[in-house]
C-alpha cells in the first residue's frame, strides 16, 4: 500500500468544522479540527477503496492551488 499527500481545507461552520479535500472533491465534518481532519482522511480512504478507476481518474485533480484573495466589499 502506498500513500499520497492531498490538500485539506478545514473551516469553522456553526459549532463544528467542515473539511474538504479539493484534490478529489470529498468533504466531511467534525466537532473539532482534529475530528474533522480524521473524518476527512477516513472519507478519502473510503473513496479510493470503493471508486472505480474511471471515477478516480475523473475526480483526481493533479494541480490544486489554495490562495487568499483581496476583494473590495461595500
Amino acid at each position: 500500500m502506498r500513500t499520497v499527500q492531498l490538500t485539506a481545507i478545514i473551516e469553522r461552520e456553526g459549532d463544528g468544522y467542515v473539511a474538504l479535500c479539493p484534490d478529489v472533491d470529498v468533504a466531511s465534518q467534525g466537532a473539532s479540527i482534529e475530528e474533522a481532519r480524521t473524518n476527512l482522511v477516513e472519507a478519502v480512504e473510503l473513496f479510493f477503496e470503493t471508486a472505480s478507476e474511471s471515477e478516480i481518474k475523473t475526480r483526481v485533480h493533479t494541480e490544486v492551488l489554495v490562495t487568499r484573495l483581496e476583494v473590495a466589499v461595500g
